[in-house]
């Protein structure tokens, strides 16, 4: 259960983070109401997923999904650059998740 709370934890921090683009500047009500319960929610999850998981690895892979979403959901919705050095940089990061996932001992 602690993985599947990081995963969500992440989940939110990517909301999190896309919320603050469109609040901009926390000057829309409705999109900063967004953003900081989508922060508050990540952070509780973050909380119960590090009463198991090592605060390291949750804190690293809990970076790692939310830099992931928000670098994949900036092309998208931003048109943010896809060039393959970022690409690259963000294949890195998913390994980086993958390897901390596999060397867990929780």
């Amino acid at each position: 259960m602690p993985w599947i709370y990081l995963l969500l934890a992440g989940i939110f921090e990517i909301g999190f983070a896309i919320g603050m683009k469109y609040s901009d500047g926390f000057s829309k009500p409705l999109p900063t109401v967004a953003t900081v319960v989508a922060a508050l929610i990540s952070l509780f999850l973050m909380s119960q997923a590090m009463k198991t998981i090592p605060v390291g690895t949750a804190y690293a892979i809990w970076t790692g999904i939310g830099a992931l979403g928000v670098a994949v959901l900036g092309i998208f919705l931003f048109n943010d650059s896809a060039s393959p050095a970022r690409l690259g940089c963000v294949a890195l990061i998913v390994a980086g998740v993958i390897g901390l996932k596999l060397v867990s001992t929780s």
